[in-house]
């Protein structure tokens, strides 16, 4: 049995939270006009919660924690029809400073096809796309079976170009790149002497098709809470040569992903959502612990009416990661969504707990929030 020493305020639990980007089809900023297809979008957001959990790693104490999850400033702008581009930085965490986390330029080459060129997320499965302000309940599904964020640079960016477009009257989506990679397995703090890994380029890409209603833009959406009849299938890939090496050994990495996203409206007073992913990971024996099998599920149901300012949205998620070490991690979330205003505005709760071999079960209570404008 969990105990916490939570008192009132766990009112304040709900800690302002997160702003994304506009290429997430973000409501949130402020535009200014200078002329025809000229402008520019200034906006800012955060992402925030409090956790309340038992002793950890055999510890003592139990924790309760606030947390600044994320704190976001995004730039946009457009030059003409034809060019537009962004500029967005995060500080999230124990970071100090901002970083540059998307810093590219688009230029649509066709009405099917636009180029992305710079610092953005390269093509992965629809959970690190979406990220932590698009997903079902929020929060990242954060290095339990979505582990893109580890081949590639913060949170998941990669310095790199990418051909990114629509076929079939919008269903058939593609994005595929060439980027930098080869950052997820260096060592942080040692010296790996005459050893590095391969300056080979690392190639990504994604295939999509919705089957129901079409979905726009590149960076995704994990769940359209109620607003589209999706039924979508997608698969994504990446390789890099020498992309894992450590001071002992150097390895190819590869990986691939299958994903579904089914949502539906009018069933009942609301709509329900389902979703799955599988994952494969590899980067030839130089880390086992980051080579395996990983799986994901979740459901979710928005409630038609209002109460109050909002409606509500209760979800549950399911991740687990089957390393090659012989440790699995496990973790599920049970808990509701109160959607104030799209992702603009929402508050979630729920219970969590997480299941790692040979280590003691951690169980939390989160409250979190977040806003963007």
């Amino acid at each position: 049995m969990m105990t916490f020493r939570l008192n009132k305020s766990i009112l304040l639990a709900a800690v302002i939270a997160a702003c994304s980007i506009p290429a997430y089809n973000a409501n949130a900023g402020g535009t200014i006009t200078f002329g025809e297809d000229k402008y520019v979008s200034v906006g800012f957001g955060m992402r925030g919660s409090f956790t309340g959990s038992n002793a950890p790693n055999g510890g003592t104490s139990d924790t309760n924690d606030f947390n600044l999850d994320s704190a976001r400033l995004y730039l946009s702008g457009s030059v003409n029809k034809y060019i537009k581009g962004m500029l967005n930085t995060e500080k999230s965490g124990g970071n100090s400073t901002f970083q540059v986390i998307d810093g590219n330029v688009q230029i649509e080459v066709l009405p099917e096809l636009t180029i992305w060129a710079g610092r953005f997320l390269s093509p992965s499965d629809r959970a690190n796309l979406a990220g932590p302000y698009y997903s079902l309940g929020g929060g990242y599904w954060a290095s339990v079976a979505s582990r893109y964020g580890y081949n590639g640079g913060y949170i998941g960016r990669d310095d790199g170009v990418a051909l990114v477009g629509t076929l079939l009257d919008g269903k058939l989506g593609y994005s595929f790149g060439a980027f930098e990679g080869n950052n997820a397995y260096k060592l942080s703090g040692l010296t790996l002497g005459t050893r590095t890994g391969s300056d080979e380029l690392m190639y990504a890409g994604r295939l999509q098709y919705d089957f129901w209603d079409a979905e726009p833009g590149y960076y995704g959406t994990g769940n359209y809470l109620g607003a589209k009849d999706i039924l979508a299938i997608g698969i994504a890939g990446r390789t890099q040569g020498g992309g894992a090496y450590s001071l002992t050994k150097t390895g190819d990495y590869n990986s691939y992903s299958v994903d579904f996203l089914l949502e539906k409206k009018d069933v009942g007073p609301g709509a329900i959502s389902i979703e799955a992913a599988y994952y494969d990971y590899d980067n030839d024996d130089v880390f086992l612990s980051e080579q395996g099998k990983a799986y994901s599920a979740a459901a979710g149901y928005i409630f038609n009416e209002k109460v109050g300012w909002g409606q509500f949205q209760p979800f549950v998620r399911w991740q687990k990661f089957q390393a090659d070490s012989s440790v699995d991690t496990k973790k599920y979330d049970l808990g509701t969504a109160y959607i104030i205003d799209g992702y603009n505005a929402q508050v979630s709760g729920f219970y969590s707990n997480t299941e790692v071999t040979a280590s003691k079960d951690i169980n939390a209570i989160n409250v979190a929030m977040q806003f963007q404008f």
